[in-house]
């Protein structure tokens, strides 16, 4: 009884743990309007394309938008690892990407990330709600360290 009390208070400990780092809290940008929010897919005006590579790249690895800009990211995983696209702030995606090397097996879906096995595709539309210069990065363990991340200027 006492060992399946220790295992279950463990597991309570790890789920918090887990239950935090994926609830409103500042290590998930999209749960903010501080950059944009969601974009309505019939309101885009424009689609770009980004490739994300084992090379630890996106590209391209920058792009500029015009302040309430709805974008259609068009999103290509042409690497053999996962990868994922996560909007943010540098602060936000540096702190997202420590707790991602604790937890490396978290999975997470949120509205202003995109996570793409090899050869997979896939779209992510944001509206850009504030002018200044915004991030985007691959948070999959090492991949933020290695470089994999760009710049979104909003003018």
């Amino acid at each position: 009884m006492k060992v399946l009390l220790a295992v279950c208070g463990v597991a309570l400990t790890l789920g918090s743990t887990q239950l935090l780092a994926h609830g409103d809290d500042p290590l998930h940008p999209g749960h903010n309007d501080g950059f944009g929010k969601p974009g309505d897919p019939s309101k885009a005006s424009r689609a770009v394309a980004i490739d994300m590579t084992d090379a630890m790249r996106f590209v391209p690895g920058s792009i500029s938008v015009k302040k309430g800009e709805t974008i259609r990211f068009v999103v290509k995983n042409s690497g053999q690892l996962k990868h994922e696209m996560v909007l943010g702030t540098a602060k936000e995606l540096r702190e997202h990407a420590e707790l991602m090397k604790k937890f490396p097996e978290m999975e997470h879906e949120e509205p202003n990330q995109l996570s793409l096995d090899s050869g997979k595709a896939g779209e992510l539309v944001w509206q850009f709600t504030r002018a200044g210069t915004f991030d985007f990065a691959c948070l999959q363990p090492g991949h933020f360290d290695s470089g994999m991340h760009g710049k979104v200027t909003v003018r």
